[in-house]
């Protein structure tokens, strides 16, 4: 029940920062345009921010052992979310926006907060699991499905500043190397940032849009049936018959903590990224309001459940 209040209150502050979004472009202090520069800044700086901040945490076998049944709870999560995407995108002919939105969760935004407030600092590193694996696939994987591109750059992908900073927190975690406290105290504020930001780029996207428009988008609805019902009962079904909660003392919380990562409305990322890639962001940014509209019902319920 906690982590279901929590997680109200959580979104009802999404909301509020999504509305600031809104408002800065209806009063004319800036357009909508103007909030691609703030998706540069987070997919570029706050992100890997993020990453290696949650790597920061003293290193015992225990974590370890934790970190590896998230990490392996969170590939086979993605095996299924990339599986029945397929599945339905072969049924219901869905675009690349639809794709990436119904696989890829707001899980940075909105577990990490969570997490904090629920469970403590020291749970965050098995969050992190999950948005690692979900890093890896989108620089990859969401990519190539947003620029229609067969196969990847290797080189591109290994270059890229998010999978440095992934690479830079594992190499960390495993030497027992902590950053120097200004260093990691710049880091942490920076990474702070990731939920506020995010929200605003899509109040601002919104702010953009007539309401013809977002209702004209007939389809979001059934997008969002899958992102937040469909696929997260599937995931739930999966992990309590897997047996994986017996791997380690905590395997209960920590597949708590990676079944919420999976459960979150759609990546506000992705609207970054559509956006850059010149996709339809305003669909991206429709799917992602409306996916967090609805969460306020789903989460909790789907968090009972388990």
């Amino acid at each position: 029940m906690e982590v279901a209040i929590l997680l109200l209150n959580q979104i009802v502050q999404l909301f509020l920062m999504i509305l600031m979004g809104i408002l800065l472009v209806k009063s004319g202090v800036l357009r909508a345009g103007q909030s691609k520069s703030l998706s540069v800044v987070v997919l570029y700086i706050v992100m890997p921010c993020v990453i290696i901040h949650a790597f920061q945490v003293d290193y015992t076998k225990e974590i370890r052992n934790g970190l590896l049944l998230a990490l392996l709870a969170a590939v086979i999560i993605h095996l299924i979310m990339l599986l029945v995407t397929e599945v339905l995108s072969r049924l219901c002919h869905m675009d690349a926006v639809e794709k990436v939105s119904v696989i890829y969760s707001n899980s940075g935004n909105l577990i990490i907060p969570i997490v904090t407030g629920v469970l403590g600092e020291e749970w965050v590193i098995y969050s992190s699991a999950f948005m690692c694996v979900q890093l890896i696939l989108m620089w990859t994987h969401g990519k190539s499905v947003l620029c229609g591109e067969k196969g990847g750059d290797l080189k591109k992908i290994l270059t890229n500043v998010n999978m440095i900073a992934i690479l830079l927190g594992i190499v960390l975690f495993l030497l027992r190397i902590k950053l120097p406290s200004i260093l990691e105290g710049t880091v942490a504020s920076v990474s702070s940032m990731v939920g506020p930001i995010s929200m605003i780029i899509t109040g601002m996207l919104i702010g953009g849009m007539s309401l013809k428009k977002i209702v004209g988008y007939h389809r979001v609805w059934l997008m969002t049936f899958f992102r937040m019902i469909l696929i997260p009962a599937i995931i739930l079904i999966v992990l309590k018959v897997s047996g994986l909660s017996g791997l380690h003392p905590d395997g209960d919380t920590i597949l708590l903590i990676s079944f919420l990562a999976s459960i979150t409305p759609a990546a506000s990322t992705m609207t970054q990224m559509a956006q850059i890639y010149g996709k339809d962001a305003d669909y991206a940014s429709v799917i992602n309001v409306v996916t967090t509209v609805v969460c306020i019902i789903t989460m909790p319920l789907m968090v009972l459940i388990y």
